[in-house]
Order: structure tokens, then C-alpha cells, then sequence
């Protein structure tokens, strides 16, 4: 009798974390388009300090994502129908994501989001969702496979339809925090 009552309560708490998903992706699938200023901090165990970097995010729904980076010096990765454009000063390089699955959790866990494609997240990752609209977090873990060889998880984390950080914690120890600012002007 116990494990009926434990089953029946998981049951609805796992409907309660699929309505609030659903729900929050609703919210973001209804804006087409950002533009925000962003911190990143990227810990690696083989150096003393962490890199840091800043500068400006923009997406245009569904597939559109910019991350340009002003300091500590230029550099534009521009993801759109899933290629993948490096550029540094002169050097240019183009990838195609699907040929490069570990670039997939940087990328998608954020695109995905921001478009409110749950197939997409579901797709590399195991969701867990909790909080409220005031304060969300998101708790990717990837699927096995080759994001899952490297990556531990992903937390997204933010308040109504818009994302304020993401951690991303690799299985060697490494970790990549983005801190998402204010909105920019279009």
C-alpha cells in the first residue's frame, strides 16, 4: 500500500515538473528576439586563474544565436541553422554542430531554451525543472552519448522568459559560468 501511495505522489509531482516546464518554455517561445550584455568566467583546472570575458548576446527565434566578445579581446561565435561561425581577428573558421556533438551543450541547452523547444532539450538532455516564474532553475544532465562523455550538467537559471546564468560543469572538473545582464537596445 505504501508503494501505490509513494508511486501515485511521484506520479504527480512528476506531472506538476512537466506543467511548470511547459509553462516556462511557453513564456520564452513568445519572445522572438534579445539582446543582453554578458559575463563569462571559464575555471580550468590547469591554470592559476579564471579567464574571463564579457560582451553582447543576441537571438532571433528559433535558431539564431551571437555571443560577441569585447573583452578581454574580440571574438564572434554566430550559431544559425545549426553551423557554428568562429571569428577572431582574421581567422575564420565554420563548423557544422551536428559534426561536433560536444559543442552541443554550450549551444543548444541555451538556444533551445530561449526558443521553448522542449523536443530540442529533451532530445540531448534529462530535464528537471524547479522554483517559480520570480525564480527558475533549470537542471540539464546530459543523455548518454557523446555530450555525456565530458559535460556533468548544465543549470540554467532566471526569473520569467529570461535566463540570468549558466553553469556548466564538466565531468574533469572544469566549469563555464555566463552571467546574462541587463537587455541591450535592439
Amino acid at each position: 500500500m505504501r508503494a501505490a501511495v509513494a508511486l501515485a505522489a511521484l506520479a504527480v509531482v512528476s506531472v506538476a515538473r512537466a506543467d511548470a516546464l511547459d509553462e516556462l518554455l511557453r513564456g520564452f517561445a513568445t519572445h522572438r528576439t534579445g539582446h543582453a550584455a554578458f559575463t563569462e568566467v571559464h575555471e580550468f583546472a590547469l591554470l592559476k586563474r579564471p579567464l574571463r570575458s564579457s560582451g553582447e548576446l543576441r537571438y532571433r527565434s528559433p535558431d539564431y544565436l551571437e555571443k560577441r566578445t569585447l573583452q578581454p579581446r574580440p571574438e564572434t561565435l554566430v550559431l544559425k541553422d545549426g553551423t557554428l561561425l568562429a571569428e577572431r581577428g582574421r581567422h575564420r573558421r565554420v563548423l557544422e554542430l551536428a559534426a561536433h556533438p560536444e559543442l552541443v551543450p554550450y549551444i543548444e541547452s541555451i538556444r533551445a531554451t530561449l526558443a521553448g523547444d522542449r523536443a530540442a532539450l529533451e532530445r540531448y538532455f534529462v530535464v528537471d525543472v524547479s522554483g517559480d516564474a520570480s525564480a527558475w532553475t533549470l537542471r540539464l544532465r546530459p543523455r548518454p552519448g557523446p555530450i555525456g562523455r565530458s559535460v556533468q550538467e548544465v543549470r540554467l537559471s532566471g526569473a520569467a522568459a529570461a535566463i540570468r546564468e549558466v553553469d556548466i560543469r564538466l565531468k574533469d572538473g572544469d566549469r563555464s559560468r555566463l552571467e546574462i545582464g541587463p537587455d541591450l537596445p535592439p
